[in-house]
Order: C-alpha cells, then structure tokens, then sequence
C-alpha cells in the first residue's frame, strides 16, 4: 500500500507539494490536469511537464483523479466514436509517461452531490454534507447556487461552472436514459479503451456514485457490490477495476463495506479511505478519520484491503475544514494530513499484528 494525497496542480490547489512531502508515509500524488474539458486530449507535452514537476518536489505522480468521461459517451450519441479515439490518445499519452492508474466515473451530469459545503460541527470544523430534503427541495439546475457561497473562491471538482451552465440540457438529454442505456454504454467504452490500456498496463478504476442511489432521477450504476461485479463481468480484464471509495459506497447503509472489498480481490486499483458520520439513513456528513468519529470501523476496512494484499495508492479523503483554513472544500491540508498519518498507523498495527 503506498500513501497519497489528492492535489489539483499549483495553478489550483491551496496545497503544495512542499507540504505534502511533509506529511509522513506520503510519498506519491494523485494528480490532474485540471483545466482540461472532457473530450480533449492530453498531450504527452503537458503530462511530462506535470510529472516534472511533481518529481522535482520529491515526490511522484501515483495516479490521475480524473481524465473525465464525456457525457456524449455516458449517452451513447454518434459523437462519442471521436471522443473515445480522444481519450484512447491520452491513455496512450499517460502510458508513454510511465503513469499506469487512473480514477474515472460514470456518473451523469454530477460527479458527486453535496447539499453542504461547510456545515458546522460541535468541534466547530466545518464539513460538506448531505441531505435528501434538502435535495428534494432543489430543482437540479439551481444546484451550484445554493452552495457556491461556501466554496472558498475554489473550482469544484465536478461542478465547473462550462459544466453547470449546461444542467438544464443535460438532464433532457438523460430524461429517457435508464440504467441498462448506461450500463450499455459504460461497457462499450470500455470495451474500445482496453486494449490500449493492455498495452501500456493503465489500470482504469472506476469510481462509485455519490451519493449510491438515483439523485433528481439520474440512473446511477455503480452503487453496491452486485453493480460492480456485474461490470467487472461484462468486460473481463484485469484492467478494468475499481476505485474502493468508502465514502461513497458507504452511503447506502446497506453496503458491508469490508465484504465488498474482499469479494473485489484484484480488482481494486485504488482505495479513497474515509469515514461518514449518519444522523439519519438520508442525512450524513463528512466525519473526522478516526473511527470513533463517524460511522464506519476504519480498522475493519484497512484490515480487509491488507488482508487481500491490495498494494495500490490509498489517499485520505474528504477533510474537514480546520484550524482556521481556507480550501477546495474537503481538499484542505491539515485534516487529510492528519487522516493520512491515522490510516499509516492503522496499516502497520495490522502489519505488525500478522
């Protein structure tokens, strides 16, 4: 298992990359190029430049956290063919650059919903969170306007304003589409990307929705463990993994968090570790690392990713806002510096223990 931390590149992130060599255990990045649109290509020019730079810090790029999938592939249309050909020629790209991971999702129009950026918690931290009334309260394009005051003068991954000033004609697009159309056509893409993704060894995992369940009544698929081992069937390559988000899978309660990790041996190519804390089945928001503080057994769900040898990147997720800072929310330094050093001790206390 090797440590990272999630970082959106100097031109956006509020964390450098001097900071985060200093958090002990971390030794790669899950990184972007975050000012690309879906469909466009990644020159190998740009990725050198990045992997440079990266390098130069002392560290090294473990991953890419996203090269994000068009919505015209999500929907099938014709314009899909020259997109796929376009995100075939950056995989080729990342692999001519020696980067071999990269975290997708599948989700329509949202990457993940939120309905709180900066609730207040007793500590007095603040954290994004999430509740059903309030979602069902909202009309989908008005969204980003009800949380754009606490985004800290941060781009949103996933709610880039070129992307949210076309919600409204997305979600025609999505109104007859259902979760076969788009497990249909998750399995097409993948379907043209593997070979490439053979040929360099790029292994592609795949993220979970978040929340997993339908939001304003987009069809979500990667929810729960039947999911995705469906999807891992209908393209059987060893290419084509996962993402074990904890988060986001242990959104639905009915997920056996540490089961669904065991019965995806070999599969996971990633892990995002991180802990919920439930004050209804609907209603949960960000917690601290620490087991105690939220939800979730941490250890439980570190003990199952060692206990089937998952030797990939694992990066802390979601952190609350402390200490005074001011950051993407959920992507400060001092909260996911300290969930990282709680994940490392957790990692070498079942080490040790075996």
């Amino acid at each position: 298992m090797e440590m990272t931390l999630r970082w959106y590149g100097s031109k956006f992130d509020t964390v450098t990359l001097e900071q985060i060599r200093q958090i002990p255990g971390v030794t790669g990045v899950i990184t972007t190029l975050y000012d690309t649109e879906p469909g466009e290509v990644w020159s190998r020019e740009r990725i050198h430049a990045l992997k440079e730079e990266v390098e130069a810090a002392g560290l090294h790029i473990s991953g890419i956290e996203s090269v994000n999938v068009h919505e015209d592939i999500k929907l099938g249309k014709p314009e899909r063919e020259a997109l796929i050909r376009n995100y075939i020629e950056t995989l080729e790209n990342l692999g001519k650059e020696d980067i071999h991971l990269v975290c997708y999702n599948f989700m329509p129009v949202f990457d993940w919903t939120r309905t709180e950026l900066a609730r207040k918690r007793p500590d007095g931290s603040t954290v994004l969170a999430y509740t059903q009334k309030a979602v069902d309260e909202l009309v989908p394009e008005k969204m980003f306007e009800s949380i754009a005051a606490d985004t800290n003068d941060t781009v949103m991954p996933g709610w880039e304003p070129e992307r949210m000033a076309h919600v409204k004609e997305l979600f025609a697009e999505y109104k007859d589409v259902t979760e076969e159309d788009l497990f249909e056509n998750l399995k097409y893409f993948l379907e043209q990307i593997m070979p490439v993704c053979n040929k360099y060894d790029i292994r592609m995992a795949i993220h979970p929705d978040d929340p997993a369940w339908p939001v304003f009544g987009l069809p979500r698929i990667i929810t729960n463990k039947k999911n995705i081992l469906r999807m891992m069937q209908m393209v059987d390559d060893v290419h084509n993994g996962v993402t074990f988000c904890s988060g986001s899978y242990g959104t639905n309660r009915e997920n056996d968090l540490p089961d669904m990790i065991r019965s995806l041996k070999g599969r996971i190519h990633f892990a995002h570790v991180r802990n919920l804390k439930f004050n209804s089945d609907d209603d949960f928001e960000e917690a601290a690392h620490l087991s105690r503080d939220g939800s979730f057994d941490m250890y439980e769900i570190m003990k199952a990713l060692y206990d089937i040898g998952f030797e990939g990147p694992v990066r802390p997720d979601h952190g609350r806002m402390i200490w005074g800072e001011k950051a993407m929310p959920g992507y400060g330094l001092y909260d996911r510096a300290l969930g990282a050093a709680y994940l490392n001790g957790l990692y070498e206390a079942i080490e040790k223990s075996r």
